[in-house]
C-alpha cells in the first residue's frame, strides 16, 4: 500500500516513491500526454496533405497518437526520453534515481513492442515519429507520405 491507503499498483517501486518532492511531483504533473507540440505539428502537417484521422483512439492497442481508419495505419508521435529513441540527444537518463528510471524505460519499451505487435496482428501498419523528427519537415513529410500511399479501404471497393 502507498501512503494514501491505496494499493501500490507496483510495489517494486515503493521504496524510491519516498523520495519524490512536492516541487519534483508537481513538475512532473506538467508533462502532458496529449496534444504536445511535437503530436500539433504532426497533426498539422497531415491534414494540410489531405489526410484525416481520429486521435488517440483507446480501442487500439497503445491508444495511437494518429489514427487513419481508413488505410489501417496508426501513427505514434514518440517523446525521444520517454521512449527511448537511439543516438538521440533528447534520449537521457536522470542522474538521480536511475534504478526507477531504468525500470520506467523498459516498461515504456516493453509497452510499445506489445503494442506494436498486437496491432500488427490485427492488420494496422504502425509508423513511428520521433519528437526530434517533427522539426525536420522532410522525414514527417517522408512518413505521412507512406500512410497516404497505403490504399485507402473506400477507393479499394
Amino acid at each position: 500500500m502507498n501512503k494514501t491507503g491505496k494499493l501500490n499498483p507496483n510495489p517494486t517501486r515503493a521504496s524510491d516513491d519516498a523520495s519524490v518532492t512536492p516541487e519534483r511531483s508537481a513538475q512532473m504533473a506538467l508533462v502532458k500526454a496529449r496534444n504536445t507540440k511535437p503530436e500539433m505539428r504532426v497533426r498539422k502537417a497531415a491534414h494540410a496533405m489531405g489526410l484525416r484521422y481520429r486521435l488517440n483512439l483507446r480501442s487500439l492497442p497503445g491508444s495511437p497518437d494518429l489514427v487513419f481508419p481508413g488505410r489501417k495505419a496508426v501513427l505514434f508521435v514518440h517523446g525521444c526520453f520517454w521512449h527511448r529513441h537511439k543516438n538521440c540527444k533528447l534520449t537521457r537518463t536522470p542522474k538521480s534515481r536511475i534504478k526507477f528510471w531504468e525500470q520506467k524505460f523498459a516498461e515504456n519499451m516493453a509497452r510499445d513492442q506489445l503494442s506494436y505487435q498486437m496491432l500488427r496482428k490485427a492488420g494496422w501498419q504502425v509508423f513511428i515519429i520521433w519528437e526530434c523528427e517533427t522539426l525536420q519537415v522532410n522525414k514527417v513529410s517522408a512518413i505521412l507520405k507512406k500512410v497516404l500511399l497505403r490504399k485507402s479501404s473506400a477507393s479499394a471497393e
